[in-house]
């Protein structure tokens, strides 16, 4: 018998899913029968229409908890039912952690961490009403290990798995809260933050699959942990990194 992700019906929050990862992610609930809804602070050039079906679109800073609330409640209002949140919405730029401003500092905790509990918050009262629901935080490789340059958004995608793994005991058994925990990921920007081509492939061969993931396959772990087939899974972080990233010391490794 064959095993396949059938969401049909189901309705589905992806936050910051106009483009990059978040519009991998929602292509593939959009391949698997679901009505999705995405939010971002600029409307996309375009939102990437499957099978005739694409997403519905909202402006919305999800580093604003007013803005969240309304968001959810007119969704709600629409559609009747929210059964799965991707918080996807995040990123940095590069920044010396001595030479950032608080004020930078605060705005990169605000949409890497805070956002997330204010869609979590928002959606539970939603998912519980309906006794069912599962929310999937995207994080990222920086939570584990030093994120030079990105100190803070490393910082903040370390409390998103600790609030992940607290919210899914304290929601349990209704709402369902796991994790993606992303390593390099090939998007339209990577060129802007790795440089050409060939630094890009320089990068690649140091994870251990040699290749970056695509948006698509953080999609499908994002699918999967939505699913039936992750029904007795919550507190969990799945790592979609390739291996992660080869231990330094082999490379002064005779037989390596």
């Amino acid at each position: 018998m064959a095993v396949g992700i059938d969401l049909s019906g189901q309705v589905v929050l992806v936050t910051g899913g106009g483009r990059g990862v978040g519009r991998g992610i929602v292509e593939r609930f959009l391949d698997a029968g679901a009505e999705v809804e995405i939010c971002g602070r600029n409307r996309p050039d375009a939102l990437g229409a499957v099978a005739g079906r694409q997403p519905h679109f909202r402006v919305v800073d999800v580093r604003d908890p007013a803005q969240v609330d309304a968001w959810v409640a007119d969704v709600v209002g629409r559609r009747g039912r929210i059964d799965v949140a991707v918080n996807n919405a995040g990123g940095a730029p590069y920044a010396d952690f001595a030479e950032a401003s608080p004020r930078f500092h605060q705005r990169i905790t605000e949409l890497n961490f805070l956002a997330v509990a204010y869609v979590c918050r928002a959606v539970h009262p939603v998912m519980v009403a309906a006794g069912h629901g599962a929310i999937v935080n995207i994080t990222s490789i920086s939570a584990r290990r030093p994120s030079p340059g990105t100190a803070v958004y490393g910082a903040a995608k370390a409390a998103t798995e600790s609030l992940t793994g607290s919210l899914a005991v304290e929601w349990a058994p209704l709402v369902r809260v796991n994790a993606v925990s992303c390593g390099l990921v090939a998007t339209p920007g990577s060129t802007d933050h790795y440089g050409d081509a060939g630094q890009v492939a320089r990068v690649a061969a140091t994870i251990p699959r040699g290749v970056f993931a695509t948006p698509a396959e953080i999609g499908d772990a994002c699918l999967f942990l939505a699913s039936p087939l992750a029904s007795h899974v919550t507190g969990a972080v799945l790592d979609v990194d390739g291996g992660g990233e080869w231990p330094a010391f082999l490379q002064h490794t005779p037989n390596a």
